[in-house]
C-alpha cells in the first residue's frame, strides 16, 4: 500500500489559560514559544513538528481557519531516547511534576505519563514503543 501522508505536522491540545500553558510548556520543553496570539494560542516547535496549545473559548469563534475546540483532557506523546529516561525522571522531579504512571511495552519501549495544569495526559515514550 502506498503511503499518502508524509508525517504529522502538528498536534494540538486545548488549555483554558494561555499564560499558564506558556509558562508550563516553556519550562518542560526548555524552549521559548515559537508563536503566541494573545489569549487564543501559543505554539512550540518540538523537533520537526509543532505543538499547538489553543484556548477553545477563542478557537471556537469563526475566523481565518475553521472553528475548532475540545473540552476535557487530550493526550500527546513526546519521543525520548532510552538513554534520557533517567534524565526525565529527574527533570520532572525538579519541575515538581508528578509522574502518574510508567509502562514497559512488550516491544521494549518505555513510557512515562504525567499531566499538564489542564489535566491533559502527556507521555514521554521511546521510539521502540511503536516498532
Amino acid at each position: 500500500m502506498m503511503v499518502l501522508i508524509d508525517e504529522v505536522l502538528e498536534t494540538c491540545l486545548y488549555v483554558n489559560d494561555i499564560d499558564v500553558a506558556e509558562e508550563f510548556y516553556s519550562r518542560l520543553l526548555n524552549a521559548a514559544a515559537y508563536s503566541r496570539q494573545g489569549e487564543r494560542h501559543v505554539f512550540f516547535r518540538v523537533g520537526k513538528t509543532m505543538l499547538l496549545l489553543f484556548n477553545p473559548d477563542e478557537t471556537g469563534k469563526p475566523g481565518s481557519v475553521p472553528a475548532h475546540g475540545a473540552r476535557g483532557p487530550g493526550h500527546v506523546a513526546f519521543t525520548v531516547s532510552h538513554a534520557r529516561i533517567d534524565f526525565w525522571h529527574a527533570r520532572l522531579r525538579e519541575l515538581d511534576i508528578e509522574i502518574e504512571q510508567e509502562h514497559d511495552w512488550p516491544s521494549g519501549g518505555k513510557s512515562i505519563y504525567f499531566r499538564d495544569p489542564f489535566n491533559n495526559s502527556l507521555e514521554l515514550a521511546t521510539k521502540d514503543t511503536w516498532p
